[in-house]
């Protein structure tokens, strides 16, 4: 059941929190974040379980003064997560997002692009950036489920002013230089390392998924132990093969770039089946072999894989069209191609990930001003979110149950409920069986959590 097993996940947190007292608060705003109605914030948290006529305070101390680590709020997640991984390298997805905050009294929000804006005109908007890990959990035959397990503040330098003076500007600069947002995403995925490291998962690889934006000196030049990035690269990148012959130069003297071994007629394609969402579908590819990128990772051997135009029609009759072509760059040199570019393709869930967490979840809304209380409700959000999903997949194993409701017309087929369904589903047995609750009976029910949202 849904509920029993949300219940005995979130029973791991008791040695997050440094009083039980802080842990029921805490159990507490998971439940109201998870099955509350409307916007996600803390007060239509509490009232969703009942508590709006208790002191609410204590309950933003939770965030802005308990001392409880985020990385320690993951660590059930990442034992969980791990138990139903699969046979082979552990596959982990990372990405960038951007929770939208307009206060000017947050200082860890930054002006920078907003993602959703059209091509020909780039908007701004004012958010905190964020980095989120998640680990890939197989969910055969439909497509995997991203499931969270970090979710720290990317940091971005401050632009001065207009009326800064130079020593500003060159500090800034300077800041800029250092990648500060790469170095903390480098650090999350060392730590998670170290954790399985720590914790029985050393034997096991760990390859990470990451979006063109990290294919850059400060994760390909240094290695990670125990850690295979795989990363999209530009078409105009500048390889090279390793010298042979005499002499100490090490770079050969001919350059190519990605879109040029596309183009190469003397290199075969290979075909594989891959599987993108819940189809699979014939797809072709290149395999460059051993190249050196001295812009990117200096002399640490990579491997180039090139993916044909995918072919696609928007209507049955409509007209042929294709997909710009694919170009990954991995530090992986004995995985073949195509589990590389089956874990490339089920990268795209941890976009899933920031729609459910941002639409269904509601992370970000909170109207929290501390400085800690910014970057904490958040990922405190998103670990509510991962623990929703591992209770589905440990109360479904990832299909469809029958207590889920029918799907709507509309809906067609789906091989795994969705975030929503599993919000629908915790609500109801909330509802009907309220008895599970036990210490916590009488604190949830629905028609009184829609009271509260519609006020």
């Amino acid at each position: 059941m849904l509920l029993r097993e949300w219940l005995k996940l979130v029973a791991a947190w008791e040695e997050v929190f440094s009083q039980q007292r802080v842990w029921h608060r805490a159990r507490r705003l998971a439940l109201g974040l998870v099955v509350g109605l409307g916007l996600r914030t803390i007060t239509r948290a509490l009232g969703a379980v009942g508590r709006e006529q208790k002191p609410w305070s204590s309950e933003y101390r939770v965030f802005s003064r308990s001392p409880w680590a985020i990385r320690a709020l993951f660590a059930s997640v990442v034992d969980e997560a791990l138990a139903l991984q699969g046979a082979g390298p552990l596959v982990v997805a990372g990405d960038y997002t951007h929770l939208v905050r307009a206060g000017r009294k947050v200082k860890a929000a930054r002006w920078t692009r907003d993602p959703l804006s059209p091509p020909f005109h780039v908007n701004l908007v004012r958010a905190v950036r964020f980095f989120q890990l998640a680990f890939l959990v197989p969910c055969a035959p439909a497509a995997p489920r991203a499931v969270p397990v970090a979710f720290a503040e990317s940091p971005v330098p401050l632009k001065p002013g207009q009326r800064a003076d130079a020593a500003a500007w060159v500090a800034y600069r300077q800041e800029q230089k250092r990648s500060p947002a790469a170095v903390a995403a480098r650090a999350e995925i060392v730590a998670l390392r170290q954790y399985l490291d720590e914790h029985g998962a050393k034997a096991r690889a760990m390859l990470v998924a990451l979006d063109g934006g990290f294919c850059q000196r400060r994760f390909l030049e240094e290695p990670i132990a125990g850690v295979a990035l795989l990363c999209r690269a530009r078409k105009d990148a500048v390889l090279c093969r390793r010298h042979e012959g005499p002499g100490p130069r090490f770079y050969g003297a001919q350059t190519f770039t990605p879109e040029s071994l596309r183009q190469d007629d003397a290199v075969p394609w290979q075909e594989m089946t891959a599987r993108f969402g819940a189809r699979e579908h014939a797809l072709r590819y290149k395999e460059g072999g051993v190249v050196y990128w001295r812009n990117g990772a200096r002399r640490r051997p990579l491997r180039l894989l090139v993916l044909a135009p995918q072919p696609y029609r928007r209507s049955p009759q409509g007209k042929l069209l294709y997909r710009d072509p694919g170009y990954l760059l991995t530090t992986d040199l004995t995985t073949p191609a195509t589990v590389l570019i089956q874990a490339y393709l089920d990268r795209w869930q941890i976009e899933v990930a920031h729609r459910d967490e941002k639409s269904v979840m509601g992370v970000g809304q909170a109207q929290v001003w501390n400085e800690r209380s910014v970057t904490r409700q958040p990922a405190f959000a998103v670990a509510a979110y991962a623990l929703l999903l591992l209770a589905g997949l440990k109360a479904y194993g990832g299909q469809r149950g029958a207590e889920l409701p029918a799907l709507p017309r509309w809906r067609g087929r789906a091989g795994r409920p969705s975030c929503l369904d599993l919000v629908n589903a915790l609500r109801g047995q909330l509802a009907t069986r309220p008895e599970l609750l036990g210490e916590w009976q009488g604190t949830f029910g629905l028609a009184h959590a829609v009271e509260q949202a519609a006020a």
